[in-house]
C-alpha cells in the first residue's frame, strides 16, 4: 500500500526507540501489527494498522522534542535493561512523551548525548553516510608520542577495516598524562578506546564535548535541556553537508576507478596491436628466408 512504510521507521517516527533499537525489538518478538507478531522486513500503515510494542499501543508522535543531556559515567547509552544497570532513561523520566538516545555512549565515557523523538533527526544524525563530526576530550596516560598522534589522524585499522582520518591534537601536557582533543568523522563502537588501546594507551577519561556545532557548554552531570530551533537546523545542516561531501567522495572514486579500467584497456588494445604487429612480421620473415631457401 501507498502508506506503508518499514516497521522500524515507524516505530522510530512514533518515539518508541532508533530505527537499530527498533529492529532489535522486532527480533526479540516484542512487536505486534493488528495482533501478528512482527519480522523483520515488515511494514506497517500508520493511519490504519494497529501497532503494539510489549502490549503497549504505538501513537504517532503529537510534538517533536529534541534534548541534550550530559551523560555521567556509570549509565548506559539505552532505555531499559535486563541487568538492572543504570539506563539514561532514568535521567529523561520526568520528559512528557518518550524519548530515546540518539547514537550512543559506553558505560565508562561521559557528555553530550542526543536524546529524540524524531526518527528522521535521529536517523540523519546516525546514518552511515551522515557523520556530523562529534568532538572528544580524552585523557591517556602516561603520554604520547608524535607518531602515535600520526597514527591516529591518518587512520588506524581496527577489526580488519581502516578508520577514517581523525583530527587531533594536544590541549595540556603533564608527567604522568595527556589531554587529547580527538574530532571523529564516524560512528564505530568505542573507537577511540580501540584506538587508543591498540597504541598502548590507557584511557583515563573520555568525555564528548560537542555535535557539529552544538556544545556541551556548562551543563552539569545528570541534566539536559531542550535543543534550540537554530541547534536542531544546524545539525541537520551538518548532516546534510556530510552526505554531500560522502556522494563526492563516492563519485570520485567511481571516477578514478572507470579511469583506471580505462587506461588498463588501453594497454591491454596497445599491448595486442604490438604483439600482432610482432606476429605478422615474424611471419612476413619466415616467408622471406623460406623464398632465400627455394
Amino acid at each position: 500500500m501507498a502508506n506503508e512504510v518499514r516497521l522500524q521507521k515507524m516505530l522510530a517516527d512514533c518515539g518508541v526507540a532508533s530505527r537499530r533499537k527498533a529492529e532489535e525489538l522486532i527480533i526479540a518478538g516484542k512487536v505486534q501489527v493488528n495482533g501478528r507478531t512482527a519480522q523483520v522486513g515488515d511494514k506497517a500503515d500508520p493511519a490504519h494498522d494497529y501497532v503494539t510494542v510489549e502490549g503497549r499501543p504505538v501513537q504517532p508522535v503529537k510534538e517533536k522534542v529534541y534534548l541534550m543531556l550530559h551523560k555521567p559515567r556509570g549509565f548506559i547509552t539505552t532505555m531499559s535493561d535486563e541487568m538492572d544497570r543504570k539506563c539514561v532513561a532514568e535521567l529523561v523520566s520526568d520528559v512528557p512523551g518518550r524519548v530515546y538516545p540518539v547514537g550512543r555512549l559506553d558505560r565508562d565515557s561521559e557528555g553530550l548525548l542526543l536524546m529524540t523523538n524524531d526518527g528522521a533527526f535521529a536517523n540523519a544524525m546516525t546514518h552511515p553516510s551522515r557523520h556530523v563530526p562529534k568532538v572528544y576530550r580524552v585523557t591517556v596516560r602516561p603520554g604520547v608520542t608524535e607518531d602515535q598522534l600520526t597514527q591516529m589522524s591518518v587512520g588506524m585499522e581496527i577489526d580488519g577495516r581502516m578508520t577514517a582520518p581523525a583530527g587531533v591534537k594536544v590541549l595540556e601536557q603533564k608527567a604522568d598524562r595527556v589531554v587529547l582533543e580527538i574530532i571523529l568523522h564516524e560512528g564505530r563502537n568505542r573507537q577511540i578506546r580501540n584506538m587508543c588501546e591498540q597504541l598502548g594507551l590507557e584511557v583515563a577519561r573520555l568525555k564528548r564535548v560537542a555535535v557539529g556545532s552544538v556544545r556541551l557548554g556548562m551543563l552539569q552531570p545528570g541534566q539536559y535541556r531542550a535543543l534550540t530551533k537554530e541547534e536542531v537546523k544546524s545539525l541537520m545542516a551538518a548532516s546534510a553537508k556530510a552526505d554531500r561531501r560522502n556522494r563526492h567522495e563516492q563519485a570520485e572514486q567511481a571516477a578514478a576507478k572507470r579511469n583506471s579500467s580505462k587506461k588498463e584497456g588501453g594497454r591491454k588494445n596497445a599491448d595486442h596491436f604490438a604483439n600482432g604487429k610482432s606476429g605478422r612480421a615474424g611471419r612476413s620473415a619466415g616467408r622471406d628466408s623460406r623464398k632465400g631457401r627455394w
